[in-house]
């Protein structure tokens, strides 16, 4: 393991050069970063190419083959997200809050930089720039770990990364990917304290409960996303439909998918056949509770696992409820704490469901798959948050800040 420590050890110098580079030397390492994503393409296929065909003989799912999939559209897609980082205001060095004492001391609370992010993740190479661009952004090195199957795309994609940032005239060490799939050398980096400020996962429920088993140091749990929509008995039908449509059919590999429907029986008659006929279209297995099955014959039956899944596929389950309370308690037994949803032309229900349902994110006749850091017009963003501390819901820069508090005086002694 003296390779890791070593490695961390490079970061972690470049992380203190790093938080004194100007928004104008981090916007340059940005654009050179966009610009070899897009002159550099072919590579990033070809590496991509040889991920996939091994996924495809491993037999990976093919929801999670899409996962790993790049494309140009795909390339092109994160070039302009990198630029769209560019185009942000640089936290670091924001005043926060000013105050004037009586003594005269004058207090601020200033952004700064977290040091050194560590982020493990699975078969997304998107993670790779995504992470590197707003790391860089927001004055962090960015120590990454990848997973197995999209290891020849992370490699390729961050030795472009690092070629760029040398030509553009900044260290490059603030950005680097392990060269080391193995779950040994995992656990040693999630034992990195002293080099490593915070640990961030990305990926299913399995990756993130083995973070928080063995990190010896602070990490912010995201990803995992049990998401429910529930039909109220006031709810337009047709729009719940839809919504679920949405949420469950338009990518369901990703953590803002719903995964339950949950529907109030005075509508379950009339809404479950019409959301059934909708999803049928994307060819979804239902798995639903007694009163379910019977509306819709032929679904299988619902166990208790799968009311506690996160499918990540085309797999969704139902259950029939008697009231609102009953969809807040099974909301509350099982969520993940990611985004959840009511469909309900009641005022009451509305703010009883945002005001009890405890989740980063709560939609009222909305699809939950607007929970992204740049369609809350945040701009990118590195996960989403699912716990309370430090950060909740879309990470974006600001969120990969903290703060510390300067003070000037003229001589004052306590």
């Amino acid at each position: 393991m003296d390779h890791l420590h070593e490695l961390a050890g490079r970061v972690k110098a470049a992380a203190k050069e790093l938080a004194l580079y100007s928004a104008e030397t981090k916007n340059r390492g940005l654009s050179a970063i966009a610009d070899a994503l897009e002159s550099r393409r072919e590579e990033i296929l070809a590496a991509n190419v040889r991920d996939v065909a091994e996924a495809e003989q491993n037999g990976v799912r093919p929801t999670m083959v899409d996962r790993l999939t790049l494309t140009d559209e795909r390339i092109e897609s994160m070039a302009k997200g990198v630029r769209d980082v560019m185009a942000l205001p640089d936290p670091v060095g924001e005043v926060m809050e000013t105050v004037h004492r009586p003594n005269g001391l004058n207090i601020q609370k200033v952004r700064v930089p977290l040091g050194v992010i560590g982020i493990i993740y699975e078969a997304r190479p998107n993670v790779t720039v995504d992470s590197a661009a707003l790391c860089l952004k927001s004055g962090n090195a960015a120590f990454l770990r990848g997973g197995k199957e999209a290891f020849r795309s992370n490699m390729t994609l961050m030795s472009i990364l690092r070629d760029a940032l040398t030509q553009a005239g900044l260290n490059p060490d603030c950005m680097l990917l392990l060269d080391d799939t193995s779950h040994e050398v995992a656990r040693e980096m999630m034992r990195l304290r002293g080099y490593i400020d915070v640990l961030i996962p990305r990926g299913g429920a399995g990756l993130i409960r083995s973070v928080l088993d063995n990190a010896s140091l602070p990490v912010i749990e995201t990803g995992t996303g049990n998401c429910h929509l529930y039909v109220d008995q006031s709810a337009d039908l047709a729009m719940a439909v839809e919504l679920l449509f949405n949420g469950k059919c338009s990518r369901p590999s990703v953590c803002n998918a719903l995964e339950t429907v949950l529907v109030h029986r005075d509508v379950a008659q009339a809404f479950l056949p019409a959301a059934k006929a909708r999803l049928d279209e994307a060819s979804v297995e239902w798995r639903g509770c007694p009163r379910a099955c019977a509306i819709l014959p032929g679904i299988q039956p619902a166990t208790e696992q799968d009311y506690a899944d996160e499918f990540n596929d085309y797999i969704l389950a139902a259950r029939v409820v008697e009231s609102l309370d009953q969809a807040l308690y099974h909301i509350a037994r099982y969520s993940t704490h990611h985004s959840e949803c009511i469909v309900t032309e009641d005022p009451e229900s509305a703010g009883r469901f945002s005001a009890e349902v405890d989740a980063a994110a709560v939609y009222v006749n909305a699809s939950t798959r607007f929970t992204d850091g740049s369609e809350f017009g945040l701009g990118a963003e590195i996960g989403i948050s699912t716990q309370k501390m430090h950060a909740r819901g879309p990470m974006g820069l600001r969120e990969l800040t903290s703060y510390k508090y300067l003070i000037h005086g003229t001589g004052q002694i306590r």
